[in-house]
């Protein structure tokens, strides 16, 4: 079965946790917004009153007759269908902690272009994102981060991935935060990855598998830019 999956078709902001997954699984799928007449498809699903379940904003993705909407809850449903999830309850759990502690962390990093308002430009709040960035710089990302050093470290099966002794859903979304954060705040993250030596070390491993070094080169994978969740303003950027 082939999914279809709905996001922005210029960014890869919250979407592409979903696409490294499907990726990684090789499942068949269609980003169906990057094709001619998409975009306004994936806008009348969100309006269409006879969706059952119908989504609030993308992504979302369509399994058939399901439509699937949150990050959290697509990679839920993903994971156990393409092995990327542990097979044990509580290990199903832990990994969707996990992964909605990620979707904590990328609202906290989209907030500090747009502190105040999504509604307003960049520059329309630029005084305020230079105060928000240097406070999530200083206390947020190392909380987080450090959050996630800790998870592998404490990992009773070793520290190579987050849970168990192979990769699931939540290491792939460690790849892309680091990813992200090294294309925002460069100087910034350069400092933090000194006291993160297992998440740089799972970011690597996880850029080697097959699957996903193909799609890092593929023109399927979006170049980060000034539209989506990671942004590069210098002046945002720790100093030098």
């Amino acid at each position: 079965m082939r999914y279809e999956f709905f996001y922005w078709p210029t960014i890869q902001g919250r979407g592409e946790f979903v696409r490294l997954a499907l990726e990684e699984a090789q499942a068949p799928y269609v980003d169906v917004a990057r094709r001619s007449g998409g975009e306004a498809r994936m806008f009348r699903m969100i309006a269409d009153g006879k969706v059952t379940n119908p989504p609030f904003a993308p992504p979302f993705l369509k399994s058939g007759k399901l439509v699937i909407a949150q990050v959290a809850n697509i990679l839920l449903y993903l994971g156990d269908r393409h092995g990327l999830a542990p097979r044990d309850a509580a290990g199903r759990i832990w990994a969707h902690q996990l992964q909605l502690t990620v979707t904590d962390f990328v609202l906290e990093a989209h907030n500090t272009h747009h502190p105040i308002s999504n509604a307003l430009y960049y520059r329309d709040q630029k005084p305020e994102a230079k105060k928000y960035a240097a406070s999530f710089l200083k206390y947020r990302a190392p909380k987080y981060l450090g959050y996630f050093e800790r998870a592998l470290a404490q990992n009773p099966a070793g520290d190579r991935y987050l849970i168990g002794r192979r990769l699931t859903y939540p290491d792939l979304s460690m790849f892309q935060l680091v990813e992200g954060m090294r294309y925002a705040f460069p100087r910034g993250m350069a400092k933090l990855e000194k006291k993160l030596p297992r998440l740089v070390a799972l970011h690597d491993r996880v850029a080697e598998r097959p699957n996903i070094g193909v799609y890092l080169e593929s023109k399927r994978r979006i170049p980060f830019n000034e539209d989506g969740i990671f942004r590069r303003y210098p002046e945002l950027d720790a100093k030098r």
